[in-house]
């Protein structure tokens, strides 16, 4: 988050400080406009190319006894750019409310480092976006009765696959994961932290922007909760570690180990099943069509089970590494304490026989002075 310091005139208006420090009031204010021009009649056309979704289409089903009841239902299409223009801007402004009113909040209680300021703030971010997808996707799923595999892929290709909370999802999706490039730019990320941030959303993004544009939104709905779950057990973790709730956070570090198994097999087994054995039913379905997706998603959990490896095995070295360290600085102030100790000993015990060498009278002179100086 950025800060406005104390004690400082306020930056020149449009400056890069001044956009910076009000980036999501002046976000709020384009999508204000956005949501007036729905309320007047000239404007109404424009504004809602941007706020509603498009390309939809009435279907008529016959319900038997009750008649013919129309359903709508959604297509992809060029419209829906603009949309997500305007969910991103959505998205921005909520970011910056988590971390004003929740996670700053924290941060004040736990007085963390700067380093760990940072991947607190990103911790958080993430959680509370992956706790309200989970939600969302789990709702789809039970009213659209995903749970039953052969709606996967029953009725492909669909012309009119999507409900409107289906493509509301994955609208809101992908704009999520683009407003990360801006925000590397309003929260000040360093250069060297881009990389791993700019990387992260853009895998998102590969998965998902593809599998919206081809129609396989349902098995992508199911992939996600499966990786989205072992996300959130992940940045719990963390969250509990800084909260320097350390063994919360050891065994939270199991749970995230067989989630992050789970959900590589779990996303792998449905993409086998979906793209081979469930779209090898359908007919007049291109083979190179169906192997392709197979083929990215087996290789992307390939490359995700090695970077969470390579993570693991870093993050062990690190604690083993610490563990000498702290031992061997234990016993250097042990020994410290025990030489002071000796010396101390050894003090008494040359005054003893000092005193011990003088006469009887200069003796008891002696041990009365040091009775004074003690009390």
């Amino acid at each position: 988050m950025v800060q406005k310091k104390k004690g400082t005139k306020n930056p020149p208006i449009f400056s890069q400080e001044f956009i910076i420090t009000n980036h999501a009031d002046i976000v709020a204010c384009v999508a204000m406009v956005f949501v007036m021009g729905l309320m007047f009649q000239i404007t109404s056309p424009a504004a809602s190319v941007f706020v509603a979704l498009h390309h939809n289409v009435t279907v008529p089903f016959d319900m038997g006894p009750t008649g013919v009841v129309d359903f709508t239902f959604y297509q992809t299409g060029l419209k829906d750019i603009a949309a997500i223009f305007f969910y991103l801007l959505i998205s921005i402004v909520m970011h910056q409310i988590i971390q004003e009113y929740v996670l700053d909040k924290f941060n004040r209680k736990l007085h963390l480092s700067k380093v760990k300021f940072v991947k607190f703030n990103e911790s958080g971010q993430l959680l509370a976006f992956f706790i309200i997808s989970l939600v969302w996707a789990g709702d789809i799923i039970y009213k659209e009765h995903l749970w039953n595999p052969r709606n996967l892929w029953e009725g492909y290709p669909p012309h009119e696959s999507m409900s409107f909370m289906l493509k509301f999802f994955f609208i809101t999706q992908i704009a999520y994961w683009i407003h990360v490039f801006p925000e590397l730019y309003f929260q000040r990320i360093k250069r060297e932290e881009q990389g791993s941030k700019i990387r992260y959303a853009a895998l998102h993004l590969l998965f998902i922007v593809p599998a919206y544009i081809f129609s396989f939104t349902r098995v992508t709905l199911c992939i996600l909760v499966l990786q989205y779950f072992s996300e959130t057990l992940f940045h719990v973790s963390r969250i509990v570690t800084y909260a320097n709730k350390l063994n919360v956070a050891k065994y939270l570090y199991v749970l995230v180990d067989f989630a992050v198994l789970l959900a590589r097999l779990g996303t792998v087994g449905l993409t086998v099943y979906t793209f081979w054995f469930g779209l090898g039913q359908v007919p007049d379905t291109n083979i190179a069509f169906r192997v392709a997706p197979i083929g990215f998603i087996v290789s992307l959990q390939l490359w995700l089970v090695y970077n969470y490896l390579t993570f693991r095995a870093k993050r062990n070295r690190e604690l083993r590494a610490a563990v000498p360290v702290v031992v061997s600085t234990t016993k250097v102030r042990k020994t410290q304490q025990e030489k002071a100790k000796a010396r101390k000993e050894k003090g008494k015990k040359e005054k003893e026989v000092e005193i011990n060498d003088l006469p009887e009278v200069d003796q008891n002179t002696k041990k009365a002075q040091a009775v004074r100086q003690r009390k």
